[in-house]
């Protein structure tokens, strides 16, 4: 999404979609990064629910008038906050596993990795929350985000699976990174103990992965 100009019935309309972030400067990018950190410093103060644009615009000293060229809405601000924060999350818990000692199994590396991520969640209970909440928004911009962040975690996944051949390596992150959801989902609504949880992603990790060899890889 780009911003422009549209023309409809002889009236110029000015498209307000937010600066694409590939097109910002550095300094920019760095009060960007003001307002995720400012997001992510009140949800895990107050939780996703009560936050507010006005809050996130004076914890960060970025004008609210300015804050809305970067972000959308609400929803578009909270998806980036989350892509953030998930993506840091995914490369320290890659960075653990390869200074880890070697697994077995392919399945026990990638149980390892999800167990480590579910702990995260659970220390940081409001950010797992964020992650749920912007699953589901509708909003075009979040989407965006949401799904290129989907795609990025599917791909630390897939790193973790050298052994899955290329015709399964679209489907089997998949399959795992919609368990995880799922019991992220359940978990955070109260529905499921974080035990539960890890019980049923070990059993769906070890049966997605079981036809994909057992050989002692060093990670």
């Amino acid at each position: 999404m780009q911003r422009g100009s549209r023309y409809h019935g002889g009236v110029s309309k000015v498209d307000l979609s937010p600066r694409p972030v590939e097109t910002m400067s550095p300094r920019q990018l760095e009060r960007r990064k003001h307002l995720i950190d400012a997001a992510l410093t009140l949800v895990s103060e107050t939780g996703v629910e009560r936050l507010q644009m006005k809050q996130v615009s004076e914890r960060s000293g970025v004008a609210l008038g300015t804050t809305y060229r970067y972000f959308s809405s609400k929803d578009h601000l909270l998806a980036a906050a989350a892509s953030d924060w998930r993506a840091k999350l995914m490369d320290d818990l890659a960075a653990e596993l390869r200074g880890s000692v070697p697994v077995a199994r392919g399945s026990e590396r990638v149980v390892r990795f999800v167990r480590r991520g579910m702990r995260a969640f659970q220390r940081q209970p409001n950010l797992a929350r964020l992650l749920v909440t912007v699953s589901v928004s509708t909003d075009p911009f979040a989407s965006e985000v949401v799904d290129a962040m989907a795609a990025t975690g599917r791909a630390s996944l897939l790193a973790l699976m050298p052994d899955v051949p290329p015709a399964a390596r679209e489907v089997v992150p998949h399959l795992i990174d919609a368990a995880w959801q799922s019991e992220l989902v359940a978990w955070v609504t109260g529905r499921s103990t974080i035990a539960d949880a890890f019980a049923r992603l070990d059993e769906v990790i070890r049966l997605v992965l079981a036809p994909y060899g057992a050989g002692s890889v060093a990670v």
